[in-house]
This record gives C-alpha cells, structure tokens and sequence, in this order.
C-alpha cells in the first residue's frame, strides 16, 4: 500500500451523546502521513518501546539487539520510544537510566526523546493530543464505546466469572447506553474509559515474521483510553508505530495474544499494519519468565555493578535466540562481535523457544573478552570499580595510572569479572603500614613461616634496587631476579617445595590468600615496601 492509499481521514466532531473533551485532552486535528511503509517500499523502520517504571529490564537490550542488527542490516532506522502511559507506576529517573545501559551496550538509536527526528516527541505522554482524534473515529464508527463501570464493579464481575468459572472478560453493561441510562445502574463511575467493540468475527491468526502462522486467543474488550486521559498500551502502540513508519515490530512472545487487537485497530483505521516477530521470552533455570521482582539478572544495571563487559553481554544476548556464528570451515563461533551478528542476521535463524538465561555462559564470554582487551584499555575499564570501591581517587596521577597499568597486566588472565579487580589491586595502593592480613590468610600460615620470611628478608635485602640505566631503569630488583634468589634461599637452602616455599611471601606482600604473581608483585611494590611487609608479617608471628 502507498502512503497516498493510506486511509488517515479523521471525523471533524466527535459522535453524538459523547464528551467534547476527555480527560481534559482537546480533540485537536488529525496527525499528518507517515512516511513509509511496511511493504517494503520504504526503508526498514524498527523500534523499541520501554515504559520507564523502574531499572531497565534486560529483555529491553535484548529486543533493541535484535531490533538493532536487522535495522543496520537494512540500512533502515532504529527508534527509541518512551511509553510512559501507565503513570501509577512511572519513575522519573528510568527514562535517564535507559539511554545510559542502551549507550553503555553500544544499542544506539537514530531517533528518540533525547535526539529527537522527524516524527518528535517521541514520549507518548506528550502525545496525548495526537491519540484523541482516533478515538474519536473510533466511537463514531461503531468500533468503541464508552464503559462507565466503576472499579469495584468490574472486581466484583470478575470474581463471580472465576468462581463460577466463566471465561473472564467485560460483559459489556454499557454497550449501546447513554451517560444517562447507565448512570441509573449499579457501579457507575463519573469519568468513563473507552473500550473496543471487539466482533464476533476478529481475525485470530495472523502471519509473524519468526513463527509463520500464529494463533492467538480470542480478545476481551480492551480498554483503549483510560479515564485520565492516558491512552492504553493498545491504542497508543498502533498509532505511534504507523505514524512513525515503522515497518517491523520487534517484541515479546508475551504479546502475541494481543496482536489480534492491534490488527483490529489497524483494519478499523484503514491503516497498513507492520510486520510482526515476536522473540521468545528469557526464561529462569526454572523456565519461568525472567522478572526483576525474582531475578537480579533482569535488571540491566546489574550487570554493569557485577563487572561485566557490554561487549560480553551483548555476545551473550546474540546467542539466546541465535545460532553461534560460523568459521570458514564450518565450525561454530561463539565469541562474535555486533557487526559480525549483524552481517549475517536472518529472522528464519532466531530460534522460538524461549532461551534459559544461564550466567555460565556469560561468565565464561566475560572472561573471553577481558582477556582479549589491550592491557591498557583493561586499565581504564577497571577505573569506576576501584574508584568506587576507594582504592583510587577519583583523580588519579601518572604514577598512580602507570602502576595501575602494571598490575593490571599480572592479573588480566585472573578475572571473570571486573568486580574482582579491587581486592587483586588494594596492595597495590594501600600504605604498607596499613596493609590488613586477612585472617584466612593468616590461618594457613605453618610453623616453617617464621624461618621462609627470615630467608626471604636477607636475600632480598642483598638485591640492588638502583639502576643503571636511564631513569633508574635496568635495576636488578626484577621479577626475574627475585625469583632466581628466593628459590635458592628457601627452595634450595630450606628445603621447602615449591608449591608451599612462597605462602607466607605471598601473605606478607598482599595480605590475602590469593594473589596476583608473586614475584611481579613484589617487582612493582618495590624493594622497599617489600621488606617492609616481610618485616611486618614476621614481627606479628
């Protein structure tokens, strides 16, 4: 269909024995033409709808990731849409926390509230006006009515349908009633919502772009406009997607049963419907739907405060719907990045059966990709962990960044999670004289400790720390070389094994059980500091 057989005519009055205004919304003119289509004449539109009613859900990164690399495919546009009808449960601060993880994942949008476009304001809630004259078309053509039940009445209908175990559903009291002759009834409300006239005849099974053919329940009499003046999910997702042009909507399984809706609503408008993929849900080990009330996980902040990586997360979210991508040989690949994930997105490759969302898997992609970042990039994505966790200011020096580096580089190949960097870098930057020995720590120290750190305080104290060359550099205090002398002294001269000779060093130095690489550590410390943890560990004895 062409945007010129696209059926926008709105009626210039609202029907007879209705309100002129509803809820204090003015009934202003019809909204203009979209711009493309979904027939595949215009360019690919997709978007992602979040309500902000508290932490960003992870299943919105996974619908934008989704949304995102078939749209980059297409050279078409992503929009980022704000629907925040449900104002009972609106937060002011998730809408700021949504642009921040999207942005964090590398999910950018074309279009949204904070960038604006074409078919601005892209908040439903300044919206309002634009919704009202499709109502309006609505109720004069017989496809919806006002319904003025009140709250306790419509709990009290669906009570008696549980309990005589009737289908559930609005029995249409105020069907074909003026304000008038309903008022007259029992459980009557002042201000009344709009409801659909859902027929007999509703079109249950409609084509989706994942699934092929689906059948879905048949519909109640969905509210479409409610009392305050707030558009329903309903109305305001089929008006604000054909204005917007979008082409596919990408979505949850969980709204399959409401497609037969938004088809009605598009039929009744003369509208051209978008095409539909509904991605199955992210499920519990449970195979419960994964929600923020039972799960951490479903919060998409609680990955960032865990120490995972975006590109790790974003892998991990590819690879719950999609097939791992393929080598030339064939072999699966599982570690891939978006664009690779994008290049050879198919729809017929996203598998319907709603992924288990297991944190191994991610664990293991974490560990991949920290591996695989420059030591110095591994540094900065460390910063906000140690910074939060006061090991650094929140300024640091050259001197405090170089160090950091040098750590970063013993204990790059030991982390499945950045959250694991304070503890490993605290003896780094803590004053030798405050250094704390865990009492783990100190517990597995054996009789033999007082005698290795005897050793190791005379070796060590034979080793030139000056050196030669430029800027001190070429000393003798090395890793290397700490290691040659400490095995002759304590190895060689005690007698110990190996695998025991360096546990009180290793307590001594970092004042925990497990450490980076010993002789490393004590390289970057220094001689000085060095002897004077040896010293202070052996005086506790």
């Amino acid at each position: 269909m062409s945007d010129n057989s696209t059926r926008t005519d709105m009626p210039s009055s609202p029907a007879s024995d209705t309100p002129d205004t509803f809820g204090q919304v003015e009934l202003r003119t019809a909204p203009s033409e979209r711009v493309s289509t979904s027939d595949g004449s215009g360019p690919v539109r997709t978007r992602v709808a979040p309500s902000p009613t508290g932490d960003p859900h992870v299943g919105t990164a996974y619908m934008s990731l989704f949304n995102l690399a078939f749209t980059r495919q297409q050279g078409g546009q992503f929009v980022l849409r704000v629907e925040d009808t449900d104002r009972a449960r609106f937060r002011e601060d998730s809408e700021a926390q949504l642009y921040d993880m999207l942005g964090w994942l590398g999910l950018h949008w074309d279009e949204g509230p904070d960038l604006g476009g074409p078919f601005a304001p892209y908040r439903q809630s300044e919206r309002l006006d634009t919704y009202r004259p499709y109502v309006e078309r609505l109720l004069e053509e017989g496809h919806a009515y006002y319904c003025w039940c009140s709250k306790e009445r419509l709990d009290q209908m669906r009570e008696v349908q549980q309990k005589t175990k009737q289908p559930t559903g609005y029995d249409r009291l105020c069907v074909g009633k003026t304000r008038e002759e309903r008022a007259a009834l029992p459980g009557f409300s002042e201000t009344p919502v709009v409801r659909m006239l859902v027929p007999d005849d509703v079109p249950l099974v409609f084509d989706d772009v994942i699934r092929g053919k689906v059948s879905a329940p048949r519909p109640d009499d969905q509210v479409i406009l409610k009392a305050d003046g707030f558009p329903t999910y309903h109305l305001a997702v089929v008006v604000d997607d054909h204005l917007m042009g979008i082409t596919h909507v990408v979505r949850g399984e969980e709204w399959i049963s409401s497609t037969p809706k938004h088809i009605l609503l598009y039929r009744w408008l003369g509208l051209e419907a978008p095409k539909f993929a509904h991605m199955p849900l992210l499920r519990n080990t449970d195979k419960s739907k994964i929600s923020k009330r039972k799960n951490p996980a479903a919060r998409l902040t609680w990955f960032r405060e865990e120490g995972y990586l975006p590109e790790a997360l974003v892998n991990f979210l590819a690879l719950l719907a999609y097939p791992p991508q393929q080598d030339a040989e064939g072999a699966d690949v599982e570690v891939f990045t978006f664009d690779d994930f994008s290049r050879t997105f198919d729809w017929a490759k996203v598998n319907p059966i709603g992924p288990i969302f297991d944190l191994k898997k991610l664990d293991w992609l974490n560990g991949v990709y920290i591996r695989s970042l420059d030591v110095g990039e591994f540094a900065s994505r460390l910063l906000p962990y140690l910074v939060a966790d006061g090991v650094l200011g929140e300024t640091q020096s050259l001197g405090e960044l170089a160090r950091l580096k040098a750590v970063a580089e013993l204990i790059q190949t030991r982390m499945a999670h950045l959250t694991e960097a304070p503890a490993l870098v605290r003896p780094f930057f803590v004053a030798d004289d405050e250094l704390v020995i865990d009492d783990d720590a100190r517990a597995q120290l054996k009789d033999d400790a007082p005698a290795v750190l005897d050793a190791a305080l005379k070796v060590l104290g034979d080793i030139d720390d000056h050196g030669a060359g430029v800027l001190g550099t070429g000393s003798a205090w090395n890793a290397a070389g700490i290691e040659e002398a400490l095995r002759a002294a304590i190895v060689d001269g005690l007698g110990i094994k190996p695998r025991f000779a360096f546990g009180p060093l290793r307590t001594a130095v970092s004042g925990a059980r497990i450490s980076p690489p010993l002789f490393e550590s004590m390289e970057i410390l220094g001689k000085t500091s060095t002897l004077g943890r040896l010293r202070s560990l052996r005086d506790s004895l």
